[in-house]
């Protein structure tokens, strides 16, 4: 495995600076590369760009750079759960871009695409058109949204085989597949890694993506929201 590297911090140690953009993939905490975002913030690289769907909970993900202090500026589609990253919004010391999240995630599939920009009619008529070119497309009013191209991809698989090709668990997918695309370099943090060469059927992300691949550390999954529902007494009829 040419790509494998001993742990996350060698897999980014020569690849983050201030300014930079990082696209990262997950959705809430689901599907987060929790091992790569911690080399981030031990890093203490400043003044950062970050594209992600959210930006994870109070303490969790995403929330790790806030916390440090490390964004400028945030792409998403999502405030949610994180009363910091709200928080700093609100002060103005945190420059947050919304997208519609079908449209974020186009654009970041764009980017890995080489597709420089496309019209949508998401946004049309709000503040996501403010500045914006339109243009009308059979009778209809669409709205320019441009490519995301990141100078650095952070990916959470579930298996990466020795040429890079990634599968994904369940909805830990989210994201990853078009955060992988998308990024200058992508560096992968995979559960598993087979010896064996993955099933082409199974492989969602292609290894020529992936620049960079470490085993992630076994950790407890966090939950967002646990939530439950009372339990029922069953019908006998």
């Amino acid at each position: 495995m040419s790509k494998l590297r001993s742990s996350a911090g060698e897999a980014l140690a020569d690849v983050l600076e201030d300014g930079m953009t990082i696209a990262v993939g997950g959705f809430g905490l689901c599907g987060v590369p929790n091992d790569l975002i911690e080399v981030v913030r031990d890093s203490g690289v400043t003044g950062l760009t970050v594209v992600s769907n959210n930006m994870g909970v109070d303490g969790k993900g995403l929330g790790l750079l806030l916390e440090n202090k490390q964004v400028a500026k945030v792409i998403a589609s999502y405030v949610g759960e994180n009363k910091l990253f709200a928080q700093q919004y609100l002060d103005e010391t945190l420059t947050v871009e919304f997208a519609p999240q079908g449209t974020l995630a186009e654009r970041l599939r764009a980017g890995g695409a080489g597709i420089a920009a496309f019209y949508t009619r998401a946004g049309v008529g709000t503040p996501v058109a403010e500045g914006k070119p339109l243009a009308e497309f059979d009778g209809q009013t669409y709205v320019q949204e441009r490519a995301i191209v990141a100078d650095v991809a952070l990916v959470h698989a579930h298996t990466a085989d020795p040429a890079g090709n990634l599968t994904y668990r369940a909805s830990a997918r989210n994201f990853n597949p078009v955060v992988a695309t998308c990024g200058r370099v992508a560096v992968v943090e995979a559960e598993h890694l087979s010896e064996e060469y993955l099933d082409p059927e199974r492989v969602v992300t292609p290894g020529i993506y992936v620049d960079r691949l470490v085993l992630a550390a076994p950790r407890t999954k966090d939950i967002e929201k646990r939530t439950v529902r009372p339990r029922t007494t069953a019908s006998t009829n």
